[in-house]
């Protein structure tokens, strides 16, 4: 057996796993790593040389397959490099496998190169973490590595998905001499099934009568995978029903004359006699996080304008999810977890209640009347915001920019919303449904640090049009994104360049400090000219509206290369169309 057949081996069990896709990152002590999955005759490999982009990556690449993605760097700081990605698929649920090689562990603290502790480096932000032997001459070393690899891959894909990490210490030499065979062999794959939860009959009927008992129920949908088969019995469960369903533009609801989509706008300094015709008796979460800040103080009953601390409470909440193993009770209200997968759940409850309610007859319960009240929020907070951003003879700003955007995205794309402000600018304007757009955010930890690296993955894993909505710090932070292979041609990029961190501008207590620009807005005067130009993409920039718009159809027409749009505006006249808009939602408090 050649010394390194297990780490061979490695890379056949992987494809055997149902593993397509692997992230390298160029070193020595990963070399057999690399050349195993690089030989391999049915994996896709591709090199990113920065691990910090190459993480993100394959982030973005596990994100649109569902699948794990496998990532394999060399030792030393570059394992820390992974860091943000490995931290934002943890907490958006997102399975990679974490492959890194290090040198023996007798090593460890001997003045040697590139050596530091790596075993349980990612600590609590990975499923698990495993260790490999250095020497395989036993039969029981290559039984562990073997089994190890097996669980490890089944893992990654078991819900809650997520990344594991797998450390493999290796000895010189790293690569195959000239006479020695390099071949897959046949490998053990162990099956891992996944577990079946059922609801029992007893505790279904308990749910049902409390369904039955709720006059007021509102479904909230945090971030979630694009769904048509959620989405068709949400329609259903809020037609029939009355059910009010409330999410965000990551939960990839899209507005339409249903869906409750600007919580955002009229949310901000509610009444309480408006909070209280719109408090629900049940409230039913599905999804992971929420993204306003309006949104969540609502449900936990402290909401702004006056009414702090009121107990506006849901009396009961279910969240449902397909595990057990952590309770998210976001809103301090939580009552039931329920083990399902969310879909599922909702259709077989939407069959039963329907069923019941023909054999009882229809009765008006008075919950059409509840969501009416939650849709004319919904209709004004729609105009608050029209009317804020259609002035005559508006300027361009970010905001305005990307309502551009967004209407222009062709139907049947991929979004992805760069945190800080993009994402927030985008979910007061909300896409409509006939568009059918997939969103894609990284708002595991919200952090701007790889969202440029993670759309190219996302585009590297379909033939349809990708756009990434970015800011500034964001673009220029994770260029290293564009650097080491041909950017996919379906790429599209919109920069909003306003020369600084924007958003600080809008949070109360930065904007009032002296030390803005220098301390929080960091301004750069960079523009991506070069950056598109060294990484071979088409590159366009505009600072007006009529430009913006004669420039969009060009834009996202297909072609031969990937296309960065960049709209500079001016970041005062950001500063007072949003104060603008502020100042509109109080005026219109106060009347009320």
């Amino acid at each position: 057996m050649p010394v390194l057949q297990p780490i061979v081996d490695i890379a056949e069990l992987l494809y055997q796993k149902g593993i397509s896709d692997v992230v390298v990152s160029p070193g020595s002590r990963s070399a057999p790593l690399t050349l195993a999955v690089a030989r391999h005759p049915h994996l896709r490999v591709r090199v990113m040389a920065d691990e910090r982009s190459a993480g993100f990556v394959a982030l973005g690449m596990a994100q649109q397959s569902r699948k794990p993605v496998a990532l394999i760097c060399t030792s030393g700081s570059a394992v820390y490099n992974l860091s943000p990605a490995v931290t934002e698929a943890f907490f958006q649920q997102v399975p990679l496998l974490l492959l890194t090689a290090d040198r023996p562990h007798e090593w460890l603290h001997q003045q040697d190169g590139q050596t530091i502790d790596q075993q349980g480096l990612f600590g609590s932000h990975v499923k698990r973490s495993y260790d490999l032997p250095a020497d395989y001459a036993h039969a029981d070393a290559r039984w562990f590595i073997n089994r190890s690899i097996n669980e490890a891959v089944a893992l990654c894909a078991l819900a809650p998905a997520g990344p594991v990490h797998v450390n493999v210490p290796l000895r010189e030499p790293f690569y195959p001499a000239t006479d020695e065979s390099f071949a897959y062999e046949p490998v053990r794959v162990i099956d891992t099934l996944r577990p079946q939860l059922s609801i029992p009959a007893s505790t279904w009927n308990s749910l049902l009568a409390e369904w039955d008992e709720s006059i007021r129920t509102v479904i909230a949908v945090g971030q979630f995978p694009r769904d048509p088969a959620l989405l068709d019995v949400l329609n259903k469960l809020s037609d029939e029903f009355g059910i009010p369903v409330v999410g965000e533009i990551i939960s990839n609801l899209p507005t339409n004359d249903r869906f409750i989509t600007r919580t955002d706008t009229f949310l901000s300094g509610i009444t309480t006699e408006e909070a209280e015709r719109i408090r629900p008796d049940l409230l039913i979460t599905i999804g992971n996080s929420f993204l306003t800040r309006n949104l969540k103080t609502f449900f936990r009953g402290t909401a702004s304008g006056g009414i702090a601390g009121m107990p506006y409470h849901a009396r009961r909440h279910w969240h449902i999810q397909p595990t057990v193993d952590r309770i998210p009770d976001s809103f301090q209200s939580l009552t039931t977890l329920i083990p399902a997968e969310p879909t599922g759940f909702l259709q077989q409850l939407f069959t039963d209640v329907d069923y019941q309610r023909f054999l009882q007859g229809d009765e008006d319960d008075g919950s059409a009347d509840f969501l009416n009240q939650w849709q004319k929020l919904d209709r004004k907070a729609a105009r608050q915001v029209e009317s804020v951003l259609f002035r005559p003879d508006a300027p361009l700003t970010d905001w305005l920019g990307t309502r551009a955007v967004l209407d222009h995205l062709p139907q049947g794309s991929i979004l992805h919303l760069a945190n800080s402000m993009p994402v927030r600018y985008a979910n007061l304007c909300g896409i409509p449904a006939e568009q059918q757009i997939s969103v894609e955010a990284n708002r595991g930890v919200s952090g701007i640090d790889g969202c440029l690296s993670t759309v190219v993955g996302a585009a590297l894993m379909t033939d349809r049009i990708v756009t990434l909505l970015i800011g500034d710090v964001a673009f220029f932070y994770d260029r290293n994104a564009l650097w080491s292979a041909p950017v996919p041609p379906n790429l599209r990029i919109v920069l909003l360049n306003n020369d600084g961190g924007h958003i600080f501008r809008m949070i109360d207590g930065p904007n009032r400090q002296p030390e803005l620009e220098t301390y929080f807005e960091t301004p750069h005067g960079y523009t991506a000219k070069n950056t598109a130009a060294d990484a071979h993409i088409d590159y366009g920039v505009c600072n007006s509206l009529e430009s913006l718009l004669s420039l969009l159809p060009d834009f996202f027409a297909p072609g031969p290369t990937a296309r960065l749009l960049e709209l500079t505006t001016d970041k005062q006249v950001n500063q007072d169309q949003f104060l603008l808009y502020k100042k509109a939602l109080q005026k219109e408090n106060e009347t009320n």
